[in-house]
């Protein structure tokens, strides 16, 4: 698979919540970088992160609106989109990838902080 490729199919498996698909496709070492929340190695540290969260979720849709690979290096343009009990959240993002050998070894994401947790009802755990 191309890096575009590969950065695809996390994201496809990530549609069907289906976690253990998309961290196959994670470099042990990989960096994953939550600008601006958090930075985590290593696909069960990500599992540690996204695994609470995608548990909540009913459904889960991240459509690329602009999507760019050049070299190993692909990014996108997208609103990552999870409903919940309260209702859809949605984040508008900008991703950065990195993909050696098949393997994504480097994912940040761009997000505005406040976007997000302002979607959530005061009573409701983010």
């Amino acid at each position: 698979m191309s890096p575009l490729d590969t950065v695809n199919a996390f994201i496809a498996a990530i549609e069907r919540n289906d976690l253990d698909s998309a961290l196959a496709l994670v470099a042990p070492d990989c960096e994953y970088d939550n600008v601006p929340m958090m930075k985590v190695h290593g696909p069960e540290a990500m599992r540690g992160i996204l695994g609470p969260m995608f548990a909540r979720c009913h459904e889960i849709s991240w459509p690329i609106h602009r999507q760019s690979a050049s070299g190993n290096v692909v990014f996108n343009e997208r609103t990552d989109k999870f409903r919940m009990d309260h209702g859809w959240v949605e984040l508008p993002v900008n991703g950065v990838w990195e993909v050696v050998d098949g393997k994504i070894t480097l994912w940040r994401d761009y997000f505005d902080l406040q976007s997000y947790l302002k979607q959530f009802p005061a009573d409701n755990p983010r």
